[in-house]
Protein backbone atom coordinates (compact mmCIF):
# COMPACT_ATOMS: atom_id res chain seq x y z
CA UNK A 1 0.00 0.00 0.00
CA UNK A 2 2.07 3.51 -1.13
CA UNK A 3 1.10 6.17 1.57
CA UNK A 4 -1.23 8.61 -0.81
CA UNK A 5 -3.72 5.67 -0.57
CA UNK A 6 -3.18 5.45 3.08
CA UNK A 7 -6.57 7.62 4.52
CA UNK A 8 -7.48 7.68 8.07
CA UNK A 9 -9.56 10.44 8.68
CA UNK A 10 -12.34 11.20 6.30
CA UNK A 11 -16.15 13.27 7.30
CA UNK A 12 -19.12 12.37 5.58
CA UNK A 13 -22.89 13.57 5.55
CA UNK A 14 -25.10 11.13 6.22
CA UNK A 15 -29.20 10.65 5.62
CA UNK A 16 -31.50 8.13 6.44
CA UNK A 17 -34.51 7.59 4.44
CA UNK A 18 -37.96 9.19 5.58
CA UNK A 19 -40.82 6.76 6.68
CA UNK A 20 -43.82 6.46 3.93
CA UNK A 21 -47.11 7.71 5.18
CA UNK A 22 -49.94 6.05 5.46
CA UNK A 23 -53.20 5.59 3.32
CA UNK A 24 -56.38 6.95 3.92
CA UNK A 25 -57.75 4.64 1.22
CA UNK A 26 -61.62 3.34 1.45
CA UNK A 27 -62.33 0.11 0.39
CA UNK A 28 -64.87 0.34 -2.80
CA UNK A 29 -66.01 -2.67 -5.22
CA UNK A 30 -68.24 -3.31 -7.20
CA UNK A 31 -71.63 -3.59 -4.87
CA UNK A 32 -69.89 -2.14 -2.41
CA UNK A 33 -70.24 1.79 -2.56
CA UNK A 34 -69.37 2.43 0.94
CA UNK A 35 -66.72 0.11 2.54
CA UNK A 36 -64.95 0.71 5.66
CA UNK A 37 -61.49 1.88 5.85
CA UNK A 38 -58.44 -0.19 4.12
CA UNK A 39 -55.58 2.02 4.19
CA UNK A 40 -51.95 0.26 4.22
CA UNK A 41 -49.17 1.40 6.55
CA UNK A 42 -46.22 3.07 5.13
CA UNK A 43 -43.09 1.57 4.52
CA UNK A 44 -39.92 2.30 6.54
CA UNK A 45 -36.85 4.47 5.39
CA UNK A 46 -33.61 3.11 4.65
CA UNK A 47 -31.23 2.74 7.68
CA UNK A 48 -27.11 4.24 6.96
CA UNK A 49 -25.27 1.13 8.46
CA UNK A 50 -21.66 0.89 8.81
CA UNK A 51 -20.09 -2.63 9.09
CA UNK A 52 -16.34 -3.91 9.82
CA UNK A 53 -14.72 -5.47 6.93
CA UNK A 54 -11.03 -7.39 8.09
CA UNK A 55 -10.15 -6.58 4.29
CA UNK A 56 -9.65 -3.24 4.68
CA UNK A 57 -7.00 -1.12 6.09
CA UNK A 58 -7.71 2.14 5.36
CA UNK A 59 -10.46 4.62 4.57
CA UNK A 60 -9.09 5.66 1.22
CA UNK A 61 -12.33 4.05 -0.87
CA UNK A 62 -14.44 6.54 1.15
CA UNK A 63 -11.69 9.49 0.46
CA UNK A 64 -14.09 11.17 -2.53
CA UNK A 65 -17.36 10.23 -0.47
CA UNK A 66 -19.01 13.66 1.06
CA UNK A 67 -22.77 12.27 1.41
CA UNK A 68 -24.64 9.09 1.67
CA UNK A 69 -28.41 9.17 1.68
CA UNK A 70 -30.94 5.95 2.23
CA UNK A 71 -34.22 5.23 0.53
CA UNK A 72 -37.60 6.58 1.53
CA UNK A 73 -40.03 4.36 2.89
CA UNK A 74 -42.82 4.00 0.22
CA UNK A 75 -46.33 5.22 1.54
CA UNK A 76 -49.32 2.65 2.39
CA UNK A 77 -52.01 1.49 0.04
CA UNK A 78 -55.60 0.52 -0.79
CA UNK A 79 -56.40 -3.33 1.00
CA UNK A 80 -53.77 -2.90 3.96
CA UNK A 81 -50.79 -2.86 1.61
CA UNK A 82 -47.91 -1.80 3.56
CA UNK A 83 -45.68 0.61 1.50
CA UNK A 84 -41.78 -1.10 0.70
CA UNK A 85 -38.80 -0.29 3.24
CA UNK A 86 -36.51 2.61 1.74
CA UNK A 87 -32.75 0.73 0.82
CA UNK A 88 -30.65 0.40 3.78
CA UNK A 89 -27.04 2.09 2.64
CA UNK A 90 -23.93 0.34 3.86
CA UNK A 91 -20.34 1.97 4.33
CA UNK A 92 -18.07 -0.58 4.72
CA UNK A 93 -15.04 0.40 6.96
CA UNK A 94 -11.75 -1.22 8.47
CA UNK A 95 -11.38 -2.78 11.86
CA UNK A 96 -10.48 -0.08 14.22
CA UNK A 97 -12.56 2.51 12.71
CA UNK A 98 -13.74 5.40 15.43
CA UNK A 99 -17.13 7.23 14.50
CA UNK A 100 -17.48 10.91 15.96
CA UNK A 101 -20.24 13.46 15.89
CA UNK A 102 -18.82 16.40 13.96
CA UNK A 103 -20.25 18.61 15.68
CA UNK A 104 -20.15 17.64 19.20
CA UNK A 105 -16.34 15.52 18.04
CA UNK A 106 -18.11 12.64 20.89
CA UNK A 107 -17.28 9.08 20.31
CA UNK A 108 -20.66 7.37 18.99
CA UNK A 109 -19.00 3.79 18.62
CA UNK A 110 -16.42 2.05 17.48
CA UNK A 111 -16.22 -0.99 15.03
CA UNK A 112 -13.50 -3.76 15.84
CA UNK A 113 -14.86 -7.11 14.66
CA UNK A 114 -15.62 -8.19 11.20
CA UNK A 115 -19.15 -7.75 10.02
CA UNK A 116 -20.03 -6.11 13.13
CA UNK A 117 -22.93 -3.58 12.10
CA UNK A 118 -24.24 -0.10 13.61
CA UNK A 119 -26.87 1.77 12.23
CA UNK A 120 -25.62 4.96 11.97
CA UNK A 121 -28.51 6.74 10.84
CA UNK A 122 -31.92 5.00 11.68
CA UNK A 123 -34.63 5.28 8.83
CA UNK A 124 -38.05 6.95 9.61
CA UNK A 125 -40.80 5.05 10.88
CA UNK A 126 -43.82 4.80 8.54
CA UNK A 127 -46.93 5.92 9.40
CA UNK A 128 -50.28 4.17 10.27
CA UNK A 129 -52.69 3.48 7.66
CA UNK A 130 -56.81 4.88 8.48
CA UNK A 131 -57.46 1.03 9.13
CA UNK A 132 -56.11 1.18 12.28
CA UNK A 133 -57.76 4.30 13.25
CA UNK A 134 -61.04 2.76 12.72
CA UNK A 135 -63.58 2.46 16.15
CA UNK A 136 -66.81 2.02 16.43
CA UNK A 137 -67.85 5.77 17.19
CA UNK A 138 -65.61 6.86 13.72
CA UNK A 139 -65.78 3.70 11.31
CA UNK A 140 -64.51 5.71 8.32
CA UNK A 141 -61.90 7.77 9.56
CA UNK A 142 -60.32 9.89 6.80
CA UNK A 143 -56.90 10.64 8.50
CA UNK A 144 -53.72 8.32 8.77
CA UNK A 145 -49.96 9.03 10.23
CA UNK A 146 -46.94 10.63 8.24
CA UNK A 147 -44.12 8.57 8.40
CA UNK A 148 -41.03 9.72 10.54
CA UNK A 149 -38.97 12.28 9.27
CA UNK A 150 -35.08 11.51 8.35
CA UNK A 151 -32.01 11.41 10.83
CA UNK A 152 -29.16 13.53 9.29
CA UNK A 153 -26.12 13.88 10.86
CA UNK A 154 -22.30 14.82 9.83
CA UNK A 155 -20.04 12.26 11.30
CA UNK A 156 -15.93 11.79 11.09
CA UNK A 157 -14.39 8.35 10.45
CA UNK A 158 -10.95 7.78 12.11
CA UNK A 159 -9.28 4.78 11.87
CA UNK A 160 -7.01 3.71 14.68
CA UNK A 161 -4.46 0.81 13.16
CA UNK A 162 -4.97 -2.60 14.47
CA UNK A 163 -1.74 -4.23 14.34
CA UNK A 164 -0.24 -6.66 16.82
CA UNK A 165 2.64 -4.80 17.34
CA UNK A 166 3.35 -1.02 16.83
CA UNK A 167 7.10 0.72 16.44
CA UNK A 168 7.31 3.72 18.77
CA UNK A 169 10.72 5.54 18.07
CA UNK A 170 12.15 9.28 17.34
CA UNK A 171 12.34 9.74 13.50
CA UNK A 172 14.94 8.30 11.69
CA UNK A 173 15.27 5.78 14.44
CA UNK A 174 15.29 2.90 11.73
CA UNK A 175 11.18 2.15 11.84
CA UNK A 176 10.66 2.21 8.28
CA UNK A 177 13.57 -0.13 7.69
CA UNK A 178 13.07 -2.49 10.02
CA UNK A 179 9.80 -2.95 8.68
CA UNK A 180 10.85 -3.43 5.25
CA UNK A 181 13.60 -5.99 6.43
CA UNK A 182 10.38 -7.77 8.61
CA UNK A 183 8.05 -7.89 5.88
CA UNK A 184 6.99 -7.33 2.73
CA UNK A 185 5.95 -3.61 2.73
CA UNK A 186 7.46 -0.96 1.07
CA UNK A 187 7.65 2.13 3.12
CA UNK A 188 9.41 5.25 2.15
CA UNK A 189 13.02 5.28 3.44
CA UNK A 190 15.39 8.69 3.41
CA UNK A 191 17.68 10.30 5.59
CA UNK A 192 15.54 12.84 6.89
CA UNK A 193 12.56 13.63 9.83
CA UNK A 194 9.37 12.95 9.19
CA UNK A 195 9.76 10.25 6.27
CA UNK A 196 6.87 8.41 7.38
CA UNK A 197 3.68 10.78 7.43
CA UNK A 198 1.48 7.86 7.30
CA UNK A 199 1.23 4.45 9.30
CA UNK A 200 2.36 1.47 7.12
CA UNK A 201 1.79 -2.14 8.18
CA UNK A 202 3.16 -5.26 7.17
CA UNK A 203 2.88 -9.05 7.79
CA UNK A 204 6.04 -10.93 9.39
CA UNK A 205 6.14 -14.47 8.69
CA UNK A 206 7.00 -16.85 11.60
CA UNK A 207 7.56 -20.25 11.85
CA UNK A 208 5.22 -23.01 11.08
CA UNK A 209 3.22 -20.26 8.29
CA UNK A 210 2.17 -18.68 11.48
CA UNK A 211 2.55 -14.84 11.61
CA UNK A 212 1.80 -11.31 12.78
CA UNK A 213 0.92 -7.76 11.97
CA UNK A 214 3.68 -4.82 12.42
CA UNK A 215 2.59 -0.97 12.06
CA UNK A 216 5.53 1.20 11.76
CA UNK A 217 3.95 4.70 13.14
CA UNK A 218 5.46 8.20 11.96
CA UNK A 219 8.21 8.68 14.62
CA UNK A 220 7.32 10.83 17.50
CA UNK A 221 8.59 14.29 18.75
CA UNK A 222 9.03 15.59 21.91
CA UNK A 223 5.70 17.78 22.54
CA UNK A 224 3.95 15.09 20.89
CA UNK A 225 1.14 14.52 23.19
CA UNK A 226 0.39 18.48 22.95
CA UNK A 227 -0.27 18.19 19.36
CA UNK A 228 3.39 19.24 18.67
CA UNK A 229 5.10 17.61 15.02
CA UNK A 230 1.99 15.39 13.55
CA UNK A 231 0.90 15.18 17.18
CA UNK A 232 -2.08 12.98 17.75
CA UNK A 233 -2.46 12.40 14.16
CA UNK A 234 -0.01 9.10 14.49
CA UNK A 235 -0.72 8.56 18.38
CA UNK A 236 -3.82 7.19 18.22
CA UNK A 237 -2.23 4.46 16.01
CA UNK A 238 -0.73 3.36 19.07
CA UNK A 239 -3.50 2.83 20.98
CA UNK A 240 -4.24 -0.27 19.26
CA UNK A 241 -1.42 -2.30 19.47
CA UNK A 242 -1.20 -5.06 22.30
CA UNK A 243 3.02 -5.08 22.30
CA UNK A 244 5.36 -1.67 21.70
CA UNK A 245 8.03 -1.93 20.44
CA UNK A 246 10.61 0.98 21.42
CA UNK A 247 13.56 1.43 18.17
CA UNK A 248 16.66 3.47 19.99
CA UNK A 249 19.55 3.76 17.53
CA UNK A 250 23.00 2.18 18.97
CA UNK A 251 24.32 6.32 18.08
CA UNK A 252 21.84 7.97 20.23
CA UNK A 253 23.27 10.66 22.60
CA UNK A 254 21.28 9.12 25.58
CA UNK A 255 19.31 6.15 25.04
CA UNK A 256 17.69 5.95 28.90
CA UNK A 257 16.51 9.59 28.03
CA UNK A 258 15.46 8.74 24.56
CA UNK A 259 13.39 5.79 26.33
CA UNK A 260 11.80 8.33 28.90
CA UNK A 261 10.51 11.13 26.35
CA UNK A 262 8.72 8.61 24.08
CA UNK A 263 7.18 6.82 27.60
CA UNK A 264 6.41 10.29 28.54
CA UNK A 265 4.92 11.43 25.46
CA UNK A 266 2.94 8.23 25.50
CA UNK A 267 2.03 8.49 28.67
CA UNK A 268 0.49 12.15 28.67
CA UNK A 269 -1.61 11.19 25.82
CA UNK A 270 -3.10 8.12 26.92
CA UNK A 271 -1.68 6.43 30.53
CA UNK A 272 -3.06 3.32 29.69
CA UNK A 273 -0.96 2.78 26.75
CA UNK A 274 1.93 2.13 30.05
CA UNK A 275 -0.06 -0.78 30.95
CA UNK A 276 1.03 -2.85 27.02
CA UNK A 277 3.72 -5.15 27.04
CA UNK A 278 6.98 -3.45 26.10
CA UNK A 279 10.17 -4.46 24.37
CA UNK A 280 13.46 -1.89 23.54
CA UNK A 281 15.19 -2.63 20.91
CA UNK A 282 19.03 -0.96 20.04
CA UNK A 283 18.78 -0.97 16.33
CA UNK A 284 22.25 -0.16 14.30
CA UNK A 285 24.10 -2.26 16.55
CA UNK A 286 26.40 -3.30 13.42
CA UNK A 287 28.52 -0.23 14.34
CA UNK A 288 29.30 -1.90 17.86
CA UNK A 289 32.35 -4.03 18.51
CA UNK A 290 31.84 -6.23 21.22
CA UNK A 291 33.64 -4.92 24.07
CA UNK A 292 31.21 -1.53 23.30
CA UNK A 293 28.25 -3.70 23.60
CA UNK A 294 28.87 -5.68 26.75
CA UNK A 295 29.55 -2.22 28.38
CA UNK A 296 26.34 -0.86 27.02
CA UNK A 297 24.25 -4.02 28.22
CA UNK A 298 25.53 -3.54 32.30
CA UNK A 299 24.15 0.55 32.00
CA UNK A 300 21.40 -0.93 30.32
CA UNK A 301 20.23 -3.74 32.79
CA UNK A 302 20.45 -0.27 35.18
CA UNK A 303 18.79 1.55 32.98
CA UNK A 304 15.90 -0.54 32.00
CA UNK A 305 14.99 -2.17 35.50
CA UNK A 306 13.83 -5.43 33.94
CA UNK A 307 12.37 -4.37 31.03
CA UNK A 308 13.41 -6.51 28.05
CA UNK A 309 15.81 -4.71 25.38
CA UNK A 310 17.81 -6.62 22.26
CA UNK A 311 20.66 -5.22 19.97
CA UNK A 312 19.65 -5.55 16.10
CA UNK A 313 20.67 -4.54 12.46
CA UNK A 314 18.53 -4.44 10.22
CA UNK A 315 20.98 -3.18 7.19
CA UNK A 316 23.43 -6.40 8.27
CA UNK A 317 20.55 -8.59 9.08
CA UNK A 318 21.65 -9.70 13.08
CA UNK A 319 19.56 -9.89 15.41
CA UNK A 320 16.24 -10.72 13.71
CA UNK A 321 15.62 -14.09 14.10
CA UNK A 322 15.95 -13.32 18.15
CA UNK A 323 13.37 -10.40 17.62
CA UNK A 324 10.84 -12.18 15.94
CA UNK A 325 10.86 -15.12 18.74
CA UNK A 326 10.11 -12.76 21.36
CA UNK A 327 7.57 -10.43 19.77
CA UNK A 328 5.88 -14.47 19.36
CA UNK A 329 6.34 -15.11 22.35
CA UNK A 330 5.15 -11.90 23.94
CA UNK A 331 2.23 -11.97 21.84
CA UNK A 332 1.45 -15.45 22.91
CA UNK A 333 1.80 -15.48 26.59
Amino acid sequence: MTEGNFVDYVKIYVSSGKGGKGSTHLHREKFIEKGGPDGGDGGRGGHVILRGNKNLWTLFHLKFTKHVKAGHGGDGGSSRSTGHDGEDKIIEVPLGTVVRDQETNEILFEITENNEEKIIAKGGKGGLGNWHFRSATNQTPRYAQPGMPVEEKDIILELKVLADVGLVGFPNAGKSTLLSVLTSAKPKIADYPFTTLKPNLGIVSYRDFQSFVMADIPGIIEGAAEGKGLGHYFLRHIERNSTLLFLIPADATDIKKEYDILLDELRRYNPEMLHKDRLIVISKSDMLDDELKAEMKQELDKAFKGTPYLFISSVAQQGLQELKDKLWQMLNV
